[in-house]
């Protein structure tokens, strides 16, 4: 299928590893040029940006500055900006449970899952607008709609950033200026399985396996297996381009059928 993607200049954060290089490369097969944004790059950014169609950018969207500053390097680097993928995001398992959630981790928590796509949004929009077309499509959660006491200020987050996405895209849907998410469930990814991630760190406190614990979790889905970060690029990739042009203000779960649904 042809996405309408070729010549289009899109901004993906979060872009080093996992979703979001996932996302890249997939972009880029389309033929669209890419600013990958990540706060310390990688090996395979490089490579990318090496073969052409990526500019690879380093920034901390901790920052409030950065976001102006990742769109004009967009704009430096292809001369117009189309679509915005927010992908960054992190999140760190509270197993010592609510009351061990300091009001830091949940200002760090909002500020990297929630506030770095509203401030993404604010510095690209005015671009898209004066276009008068353009996709947004950012990367929530099922936690969003399936809180879990573990991950309690993630879930809070996620389920803020469904929510402001859904009331933008009903503003700037007029104008020409599609916003969806796509909430994953649990991704085969370094988030969940890799050194430091949900997997590890719940088997540290609860003196279990990684392995076991990542195995239990895949159980709870339908088809029995995490999804893999190609199949959540793919899906934002579809979105991204104007073979989706009537869908906007929709959120697309991904889970394996692991929210169970009407």
């Amino acid at each position: 299928m042809e996405l309408e993607l070729s010549g289009k200049s899109v901004v993906v954060t979060g872009a080093s590893r996992g979703i979001g290089l996932a996302v890249t490369r997939a972009l880029v097969a389309e033929g669209a040029s890419v600013t990958a944004v990540s706060r310390s790059g990688s090996a395979e950014l490089k490579e990318l940006e090496a073969a052409g169609k990526v500019h690879a950018i380093t920034a901390d969207l901790a920052d409030p500055q950065a976001p102006a500053a990742i769109v004009e390097a967009a704009l430096a680097a292809f001369g117009r900006l189309d679509v915005l993928v927010n992908n960054v995001g992190a999140v760190h398992p509270r197993v010592a449970g609510f009351a061990s959630v300091t009001d830091d981790d949940w200002v760090t928590t909002f500020q990297i899952n929630f506030f770095s796509a509203v401030r993404m949004i604010r510095a690209a929009l005015p671009h898209l607008l004066a276009a008068g077309s353009g996709s947004i499509v950012t990367v929530g959660s099922v936690n969003a709609i399936l809180p879990d006491p573990l991950v309690i200020d993630y879930s809070a987050a996620k389920a803020a950033l469904a929510n402001f996405a859904k009331a933008l895209s009903k503003e700037v849907g007029p104008a020409g200026v599609r916003v969806n998410t796509v909430s994953p469930g649990p991704v085969a990814t370094d988030l969940w399985l890799g050194a430091g991630g949900v997997a590890a760190t719940v088997a540290g406190a609860t003196g279990g396996d990684a392995s076991a614990v990542a195995d239990q979790v895949a159980g709870d889905s339908v088809t029995g297996r995490f999804t893999r970060p190609e199949e959540v690029a793919d899906l934002v990739v579809f979105l991204a381009g104007n073979r989706a042009a009537n869908i906007t203000g929709a959120d697309f779960t991904i889970d394996g059928g692991l929210i169970t649904t009407l």
